[in-house]
């Protein structure tokens, strides 16, 4: 196993053995914009409502008598329906719907906080006096932005996995900073690429502050890195002091035949060392449902209270109905039902990618190439695109997949995203994001067989 030593500088937390990044290394990393934040006038004044005998005039919050919500009832399916087709009637009322209505705390619904926290120990091996906390957004997609937003501003260099989820190209590019695309292949993230360019990194220059990958089942190419790639990328992390942002949606939702491998935030525990250099990321939009917008981001406390602050002086928090109905249900479910619900959702996921990887082989096999995904619901198909898709004066072009996707694919019936959109160089590429998600087997045989006379033409 690689030899991960803690570096020079750490503190040793007083109810643990374990070494933490200290404050002072955190607070140099934030943005200017995150560091001159102040707490928002109300809002850091919420803890003290509940203290013993307290009378609060505090905030314009409206009287929950007027609110037109008596009751909510909601029928969910057991964890796994395919043991038990069961369904269970949920009721939302008296406090508890007071609760949803009404203002809450930024970092979340206390109740909320702490079945993730409970979660995050379960799942991670962590412990609570580790200097870390989580908090709750309206998705992952609001908390990466608010973390990118607290650690980078105009010319910082941050390491970007390359391809990358197209949804946080526009956060980086807008924040004005120096992306270094670090390659990915079929095992993940290039750790070598990391080592060659710091290696002659300019010595008058600060290294890059972050590093942004997706581990399991990467939008766009469906890969998972590998455990000895993960060990790397944390001894790296290490070693020249960056931020691991862990965005993890499909965590849950691996489905390949070797153990899945630790998450960075478990493998900091698992290798020793110090611990504070990973701000991870979680979503209930793959595994419970999107249109809830709920996801919640767990890490060293002082990068996740740089969120809060974003929080308490924009969206304030995230819907409070939303949070509710997350918590009843994991109440009813527990960690466990979780769990089973969450294995269901990856086998379900499976068994979708060996129909589609069926129908891959049927049409296209010869036409294109690409690497079986073993975690979420994406391939990234590098098509051999006909002549006409490509420029005669580039040399070694391979074609260009967005002409492909607008002069042939559209009007074909057909639509993939092209591979420029995950790249912060929007380079001309003959690859294609395809998800198989929605597709019946039916769909998955059409859009194929169209995708495989669309590239013999």
């Amino acid at each position: 196993m690689t030899n991960l030593k803690s570096s020079p500088g750490t503190n040793v937390n007083e109810n643990s053995t374990r070494t933490i990044v200290p404050n002072e290394i955190y607070h140099n990393m934030l943005s200017s914009l995150s560091k001159s934040r102040k707490p928002a006038p109300i809002r850091h004044l919420f803890p003290y409502e509940h203290e013993p005998g307290m009378i609060s005039m505090l905030a314009g919050k409206p009287n929950p008598s007027v609110f037109p919500f008596v009751s909510l009832t909601m029928e969910v399916r057991s964890p796994n329906p395919q043991i038990n087709d069961s369904l269970t009637d949920l009721r939302l009322d008296g406090q508890d719907l007071a609760a949803a209505l009404q203002y809450g705390p930024t970092s979340g619904n206390p109740a909320l906080v702490k079945w993730l926290t409970d979660l995050t120990c379960h799942l991670h091996g962590s412990q609570l006096n580790e200097g870390w906390r989580v908090t709750v957004g309206s998705g992952s997609q609001d908390l990466l932005y608010k973390a990118f937003s607290a650690l980078v501003e105009a010319g910082d260099a941050i390491f970007l996995e390359s391809p990358t989820y197209p949804g946080v190209l526009p956060i980086v590019q807008a924040l004005g900073c120096n992306i270094i695309q670090i390659p990915s292949d079929a095992d993940g993230i290039d750790p070598s690429s990391i080592v060659s360019l710091l290696a002659d990194w300019p010595k008058d220059k600060p290294c890059p502050k972050l590093l942004y990958t997706i581990p399991f089942g990467s939008n766009p190419t469906g890969s998972t890195t590998t455990p000895v790639r993960r060990l790397e990328v944390l001894r790296l992390a290490r070693l020249y002091n960056f931020i691991i942002l862990e965005d993890d949606p499909y965590y849950h939702l691996y489905y390949g035949d070797m153990p899945r491998p630790a998450s960075y935030f478990a493998l900091e525990r698992k290798v020793g060392g110090e611990l504070g250099r990973v701000l991870r990321f979680d979503s209930f939009s793959k595994i419970v449902a999107g249109g809830l917008r709920l996801g919640w981001a767990t890490g060293p406390e002082a990068l996740v209270s740089a969120i809060d602050l974003h929080g308490s002086s924009s969206n304030l928090q995230a819907s409070g109905m939303s949070q509710m109905l997350v918590l009843k249900l994991l109440r009813h479910w527990g960690i466990e039902g979780f769990l089973a619900h969450t294995a269901m959702c990856a086998q379900f996921y499976g068994e979708k990618r060996n129909l589609f990887e069926k129908y891959l082989q049927r049409h296209l096999k010869g036409l294109a190439e690409w690497s079986t995904p073993n975690a979420s619901m994406f391939y990234w198909i590098k098509l051999y695109l006909p002549v006409s898709m490509k420029v005669e004066n580039i040399k070694e072009d391979e074609g260009d997949s967005l002409l492909f996707l607008t002069e042939k694919a559209i009007p074909g019936g057909i639509i993939v995203l092209p591979g420029e959109c995950a790249y912060a160089d929007e380079r001309r590429i003959c690859t294609v994001r395809v998800s198989f998600s929605l597709l019946d087997e039916a769909d998955m045989d059409e859009g194929l067989r169209r995708l495989g006379i669309l590239l013999r033409e």
